[in-house]
């Protein structure tokens, strides 16, 4: 969430900003301007008549040790009334905040000057590129068609358990997502990542603190009847760890890591792109969160960067890293890197993970903070950051389709020790 006097003393670059976002309603930062406004004068009126209250409260005192009952009895009055007329405008106060904090919740976060304008993900900037395509042979056949071969993955009694969408993972399929996991969570947490395995659910203050409400309501599975949501990827409930919290300046950066299958709705999803593991509403995903100085935040969103591309080359797969334009970026990033890997046999790419920097943007709904030393033990939000490290049906798809050979799928080195086998036939 947007801080207010960032609004008011930057309004024309606010604007210009949200513009990059081709976010609409633009007009909205002044209906804020002028809520807080609003608000600020009503506070100067409460602490008016409260000084009033004050002052008047004093004389009451006065007038008894005088003995001039009739000055103090009038004094009393003249307080019961001012009283009743402050809990009028506290009332005022308390719904022109409700009013400032729903309008304010509508704005997303504001891009970095490094986004690219555009609206598409065809605006996308490609930063790099690494790896090298195969050649497949004439008779490859994309994954979905490998997962039959090999029995893999049963989609048909996913479907009979749950509904479309939610995949049946059997045998060496099975085998293959605990051997990515592993590998995964080792790979993070030998990084300085500290491992953690949180709750799949997550409550409202939790969806909110991370920018999923009131944003991503149609992507969530719901439960009414406890008011929990499925969580849509582990950056949810890990970042909702230091929530109401205030962190001393030497404990960051706080590096976080968790395994967790993520649920997603995704309504409207079909065709060609959706087919077999391209596109799930069941999943699993190892994410990486940060939570750090803000001075450290851009040069710490590099180093993830960094470490994520390395993961992606241990896997001998051909990727490249996109720098999102305004109009493909979430609701909550300030700047997103994508990675894509590409599907031999699909000749298309794939995406796979996304490394953000929110800024303070979900500091500032999760209210997390850290004691500052140069600001004299002020509290100064945070800025947090997460990163796909990696998600796996697309990597497993890519794996399949790329190492397909006549004898079988011939897996990557570093995955020899973790599956126990070098080739899944």
């Amino acid at each position: 969430m947007l801080q207010v006097n960032t609004l008011r003393q930057n309004t024309d670059w606010v604007k210009k900003r949200l513009a990059v976002k081709h976010f609409a309603d633009i007009s909205l930062v002044d209906k804020i301007i002028a809520l807080d406004d609003t608000r600020k004068k009503l506070q100067l009126e409460f602490d008016t008549r409260q000084a009033e209250v004050n002052s008047t409260s004093k004389m009451i005192g006065q007038y008894i040790a005088k003995g001039d009952k009739e000055a103090a009895e009038n004094a009393k009055g003249l307080v019961a009334k001012i009283k009743q007329e402050i809990n009028g405008i506290n009332d005022s106060i308390a719904s022109t905040e409700m009013q400032l904090q729903e309008e304010l919740i509508k704005l997303p976060n504001l891009p970095s000057e490094q986004v690219p304008g555009g609206k598409t993900p065809e605006d996308n900037v490609v930063v790099r590129e690494g790896g090298t395509k195969p050649n497949l042979a004439a008779t490859a056949v994309p994954h979905w068609e490998l997962i039959k071969k090999y029995g893999l993955v049963d989609f048909e009694t996913g479907a009979k358990i749950t509904g479309s969408g939610f995949p049946l993972y059997k045998g060496k399929g099975a085998k293959l997502q605990r051997a990515l996991v592993q590998y995964f969570l080792d790979y993070n947490t030998q990084a300085g990542y500290m491992e953690y395995l949180p709750p799949f659910m997550v409550n409202e203050a939790s969806a909110y603190g991370t920018g999923q409400l009131p944003d991503k309501e149609g992507q969530m599975y719901y439960m009414p009847a406890d008011n929990f949501y499925m969580i849509p990827t582990s950056e949810v409930p890990v970042t909702n760890i230091y929530r109401d919290e205030i962190l001393k300046e030497e404990e960051l950066p706080v590096k976080m890591t968790a395994y967790s299958p993520c649920f997603r709705r995704e309504a409207g999803s079909f065709g060609k792109d959706v087919r077999g593991l391209n596109r799930v509403h069941q999943f699993e995903k190892v994410e990486i969160v940060q939570i750090v100085h803000p001075d450290k935040s851009y040069e710490v969103l590099e180093e993830m960067v960094a470490h994520i591309e390395k993961l992606v080359n241990t896997l001998q797969l051909p990727y490249r890293i996109l720098r999102l334009c305004g109009g493909d970026m979430s609701f909550t990033s300030a700047l997103t890197y994508d990675f894509e890997v590409y599907s031999a046999a699909q000749e298309r790419w794939l995406e796979v993970s996304s490394v953000s920097n929110f800024e303070a943007y979900q500091a500032n709904r999760a209210k997390i903070r850290f004691k500052s030393k140069e600001e004299k033990g002020k509290n100064i939000l945070a800025h947090t950051l997460n990163g796909s490290s990696l998600a796996l049906p697309r990597i497993v798809a890519c794996l399949l389709e790329n190492n397909q050979t006549e004898s079988g799928i011939i897996l990557p080195e570093i995955l020899h020790s973790y599956f126990g086998e070098k080739i899944i036939s």
